[in-house]
């Protein structure tokens, strides 16, 4: 529960001379859509069955508004999909997905399907495998015809299950990262450039054949990157540039594969309902020869880099009305970075979803979960997971992001560096979201090196005045920072136990939502002020009763 504490305030008329800006709540505005909480992510399928992990899903749904939901290994064999008869036909056993997908549908979100990886039937005998979950990643020609007929069955029996009208919602994307096909060890995919686009080319015929109205896309590529590293068939580690923290904004980062997939499906006339890919704001987590991903991160601006070179691409090709989708973003990725823990990552969400409204169809926070094994489940209660909650169930800094961002309106009447002000038209309720994403990270994300010192960076003065109010209308104010809704702080006030008891687990999960809330009143000409000194990170919620 929430630290409340009650203060009743009448703002008056000598406090609002002194504000900075003054915002008439009744003005046009723009609209505001809401693409940050058309989807975010998990893992993968397999840990759908979990009761916790359904459970938590049901809390980001309800909170944070998400609709869509995007996750690995649907094919995989620990989702038991996939058999042969003696004679090499197929045996398709689809009880375990229709358990993940009948509980996100009856908690209202819906499947971004991502069709992957390879059952081991159909991918190359003694395939490479990448997770600790042991997922197939390598393609086999002579086999790929049993992949297609794969997501012909699947596509024609979630039809079949869910309806027509309602699968005609969803999204069919094609594979996660293949452009992470390092050799001799695969990172997502064991094969080339074109036998990924061969694969979109089964897979998009195979949905398709069901229903020409279902949206497919790709090639959901891992990032971008400021180099030639990925023009060729595979990886060439010879092209990998490093770029220090004095360069590294000054190149041109490019989305990989991108070009080269829009060209191949003209070409071969094959449909595109969108693009994916992935825009993290560093790339050297996932290349394993600069492996510097600890010495140079981007800067915040750069998403708005990204988000406008891929729309002028997207703009330029022979798809220009395909949606754009980035199915995966954090502060890094990195499964272990203890930054996504912290404080942080909250003023950096709100930041870059606020600055980027025009930029893309959604932004899909990768993910909303601890429950998440890709290097096996984590050692500690806090280990850097990507989760906006932890295995436990305490909410961490990034699920309040998210929460609050759900409570602004669908019209924007004023946003500037640190404050957001909305209305909902249907209500007439007035939203402001206000922040502080400090000076000193503008050109450099925060990452695992700023663990020890982030809340040394500088604090914001806040000072605005909403008019054209109702009379006395009140308002509560919401304050996530160092020590109100902070998990982590509440964590290692006990002193980071390991092995939480039951005690102290229930402590901490009440800490993670004790963010403090507030009571304050517009005068009676309608006015209200406020004036606030922001820490480092501070996220503050303002909302008319």
């Amino acid at each position: 529960m929430k630290k409340i504490l009650t203060i009743v305030l009448l703002a008056v008329a000598s406090v609002a001379s002194a504000q900075e800006v003054r915002i008439d709540v009744r003005g046009e505005g723009r609209p505001l859509e809401h693409y940050w909480s058309v989807g975010t992510c998990a893992g993968r399928v397999n840990e759908g069955l979990r009761t916790s992990w359904v459970e938590q899903l049901r809390e980001v749904h309800d909170a944070c508004g998400f609709q869509y939901l995007r996750m690995h290994g649907l094919f995989d064999d620990d989702m038991c999909v996939y058999f042969e008869d003696r004679n090499g036909n197929p045996i398709y056993n689809w009880q375990y997905i229709d358990e993940v997908f009948d509980r996100m549908l009856e908690i209202g979100v819906r499947p971004f399907v991502e069709l992957s990886f390879f059952p081991e039937l159909i991918a190359k005998e003694n395939s490479l495998r990448q997770m600790w979950y042991r997922n197939c990643v390598s393609y086999d020609p002579a086999r790929i015809s049993k992949w297609e007929a794969l997501v012909r069955a699947f596509t024609q029996h979630v039809v079949e299950r869910y309806g027509l009208d309602e699968v005609r919602n969803w999204y069919f994307e094609v594979w996660n990262e293949p452009n992470l096909n390092f050799y001799p060890k695969a990172g997502f995919f064991d094969g080339t450039k074109s036998d990924y686009f061969n694969l979109y080319r089964l897979s998009v015929r195979a949905v398709k054949s069901v229903d020409s109205q279902l949206r497919v896309g790709g090639p959901a590529t891992s990032n971008f990157v400021p180099d030639n590293r990925y023009e060729g068939e595979v990886y060439d580690a010879n092209k990998s540039r490093f770029y220090g923290q004095d360069q590294i904004n000054k190149q041109q980062w490019k989305g990989a594969w991108i070009e080269e997939f829009l060209a191949f499906c003209a070409k071969e006339k094959l449909p595109v309902d969108f693009i994916s890919c992935h825009p993290y704001p560093t790339d050297y987590a996932l290349d394993p020869v600069a492996g510097k991903s600890k010495d140079a991160v981007r800067y915040m601006k750069a998403l708005s880099d990204d988000m406008t070179w891929l729309r002028k691409t997207v703009a330029a090709s022979a798809f220009p009305k395909a949606e754009i989708h980035l199915t995966e973003w954090s502060t890094s990725p990195s499964s272990r970075d203890p930054m996504h823990d912290n404080l942080p990552p909250a003023a950096f969400i709100v930041k870059g979803v606020l600055d980027n409204l025009d930029g893309s169809n959604s932004l899909m926070y990768w993910t909303f979960t601890d429950i998440f094994e890709e290097k096996g489940g984590g050692q500690t209660p806090f280990h850097g997971g990507f989760g906006m909650i932890t295995f436990q169930g305490w909410k961490k800094p990034s699920f309040h992001a998210y929460r609050m961002l759900h409570q602004l309106g669908n019209r924007q009447l004023y946003y500037s560096d640190q404050l957001c002000v909305t209305r909902n038209d249907q209500t007439g309720k007035v939203t402001a979201l206000a922040f502080n994403y400090p000076d000193e990270y503008i050109n450099r994300v925060p990452c695992s090196r700023d663990i020890k010192n982030y809340m040394q960076a500088t604090s914001k003065s806040l000072g605005f005045t909403l008019t054209e109010l109702p009379a006395n209308a009140t308002f509560t104010i919401e304050t996530l920072d160092d020590t109100h809704g902070n998990a982590i702080q509440a964590f290692r006030s006990i002193g980071s136990p390991s092995a939480p008891t039951r005690e102290q687990t229930a402590w901490v999960q009440k800490q993670s939502e004790a963010t403090l809330q507030e009571t304050i009143r517009a005068d009676a000409n309608g006015h209200l002020s406020i004036q606030r000194k922001l820490k480092p990170w501070t996220v503050i919620l303002i909302c008319q009763q």
